[in-house]
């Protein structure tokens, strides 16, 4: 059989391996040659013919062949034959067999319509329907060379293992009986109940179970498709593996993973991923991208480390949220009822270009669509800056709606001269969006603010305005232009912006932190803390004071 270019690239190792016999077998003198051929068959055993109905020689045709016929056996070392027919050369310690053969050493049996054996080689080169089986494995071809001496068979026309539930086909493969290794080559198919596997290179190890694929490659995992150019897969253990940049698309075609490495274990549910992994759910508008990630199918658990991104892209630009570490819990799973939480901490840092954002950890509740950013956070857009003890925004399809500051609210607007800011202080702070763009804003609680009165006709800045009240209420157009402003009763003093004093420009609680605010989708990597003293500081509620009872007792209480 001449082997095809393709095969012989692929081959290519085996091919050098016999040039360098064949290069020193030239080098050896004829008589050498000779010898050695001489020593080889003294040395090796004879091949024996047990039994057979017929017997006969035909020299003009075969001189110093026996043909026999009829229930023929052949016995060589532990090799058992048995054939319809053969011709049997004792000189050369090799015969052909027709019609039935069927050879058996320990635990392998060989069946095929022709077979030539070769005694001295113990080379079987068996032909037609050919049937390989070793405890509960089949190969089936229909061209087989086997090795005797190194239990090594190779097909070279197409063959079948079928492996318990799992089968393999390919047009080329080598199978050991004593190794149970499988290398196959060439439009290799590996069906499995879970699994359809389709490579031009796969190993497999029929006593483990385990098949490693090498070389661009496609595995169906029950509609889950996956591309891979390295990859193990453990049909007993039903692990799969899969190294060297894999991509899996989902059945629903709607989510992508592509990372280094790639592990699912089907029995726990349990996937990891190591180095760039990049989740897409084109579906839900999100995605993630970190060195690590971990997660639980059955108990909708999740957790990604090592320079972990969040990404929405929902709108038209995309939201990217870094974190130390992020989790996800997942309540009430496979129920009506089911609800996530996901926490991301420390150092939490958010971009996109019109709102940025940073804490030190954020949480999210999918059962209210409420997320909670705690300890020093702050948001910005464009030329805004809210910060406060901590900052709740409700959301509607990844759309903001609502949104509260708690604790030593602020909100600070830097004017376009960059020098001067309009300012809100309070307690609390509401704010109510619609189409992402707040409408209307409350300030609740020790309300004070600063705000510049700008001249309409020549665009400057004319007076301040400094109020104080209990509560005040804003409403802005839809293009987020002031319209109106409400307060319960309140103080204030008007400067003309030649006369402000000093101490009048800003709140006692100012603060603006463009030295924080990140700049871009790379810059939420950098930590940049508030300066020492900037941070808010814990308020205590003051106690309230009780009257002091004299003399009392229940039974004081009683008698009045």
């Amino acid at each position: 059989m001449t082997l095809t270019a393709y095969h012989i690239q692929h081959s290519r190792h085996r091919i050098i391996h016999l040039l360098i016999l064949c290069f020193f077998a030239l080098l050896l003198p004829q008589d050498m040659q000779a010898q050695r051929g001489k020593n080889a068959k003294k040395t090796e055993a004879k091949v024996y013919l047990d039994r057979s109905n017929e017997l006969y020689y035909d020299e003009a045709k075969r001189p110093g062949v026996q043909i026999v016929k009829g229930n023929v056996a052949f016995r060589h070392l532990n090799n058992r034959l048995t054939c319809d027919s053969a011709y049997f050369n004792q000189e050369t310690n090799s015969f052909e067999a027709f019609g039935h053969v069927h050879m058996t050493h320990d635990n392998v049996s060989l069946r095929c319509d022709y077979a030539y054996y070769d005694g001295y080689d113990q080379m079987v080169r068996a032909r037609y329907h050919v049937v390989l089986t070793q405890q509960g494995r089949t190969l089936t071809c229909d061209s087989l060379n086997y090795d005797r001496k190194f239990n090594y068979g190779y097909f070279f026309e197409g063959g079948k293992l079928v492996d318990g539930k799992n089968s393999l086909v390919a047009d080329w493969g080598e199978y050991n009986t004593q190794t149970h290794m499988a290398d196959f080559y060439y439009n290799v198919v590996l069906k499995s109940p879970k699994y359809r596997i389709e490579t031009d290179t796969l190993h497999y190890n029929s006593h483990t179970g385990m098949a490693h694929v090498v070389g661009k490659s496609v595995i169906n995992n029950e509609g889950n498709i996956i591309h891979t150019s390295d990859g193990y897969y453990d049909s007993k253990g039903d692990r799969t593996k899969l190294v060297g940049r894999s991509t899996v698309v989902t059945k629903d075609k709607n989510r992508t993973i592509v990372g280094d490495q790639l592990d699912y274990n089907s029995k726990t549910g349990i996937s990891e991923g190591h180095g760039n992994v990049v989740y897409t759910d084109t579906k839900n508008k999100n995605g993630l991208i970190a060195d690590y990630c971990y997660y639980d199918d059955k108990k909708g658990y999740a957790l990604v480390h090592d320079r972990a991104v969040a990404m929405e892209f929902s709108k038209v630009d995309t939201l990217y949220m870094h974190s130390d570490t992020i989790r996800m819990y997942t309540y009430h799973i496979n129920t009506d009822s089911m609800y996530r939480k996901v926490y991301c901490y420390n150092k939490v840092r958010a971009y996109r270009k019109d709102v940025q954002a940073v804490c030190d950890s954020l949480v999210f509740n999918s059962l209210d669509s409420c997320m909670t950013m705690y300890k020093d956070p702050i948001v910005w857009s464009e030329n805004r800056q809210l910060l406060g003890d901590s900052i709740k925004a409700f959301l509607n399809d990844s759309t903001i709606r609502y949104a509260q500051i708690i604790g030593q609210a602020l909100s600070v607007e830097q004017l376009a001269d960059k020098e001067h800011f309009n300012q809100v202080s309070s307690q609390n702070m509401n704010a109510y969006f619609i189409d992402r763009n707040v409408r209307k804003s409350e300030a609740i609680s020790n309300v004070q603010t600063i705000y510049f009165v700008e001249d309409d006709k020549n665009k400057e800045l004319t007076e301040l305005n400094y109020l104080e009240g209990d509560t005040m209420r804003m409403y802005f157009s839809a293009e987020r232009k002031l319209q109106k402003i409400w307060m319960s009763k309140p103080n204030g003093t008007v400067y003309p912006l030649t006369q402000i004093p000093p101490d009048k420009y800003k709140l006692q609680n100012f603060a603006w932190f463009d030295y924080v605010r990140p700049l871009n989708k790379d810059d939420i990597f950098e930590w940049r803390p508030k300066k020492a003293g900037t941070e808010l500081k814990s308020q205590n509620r003051r106690a309230v004071s009780l009257p002091k009872l004299a003399n009392y007792s229940p039974q004081n209480v009683l008698k009045e």
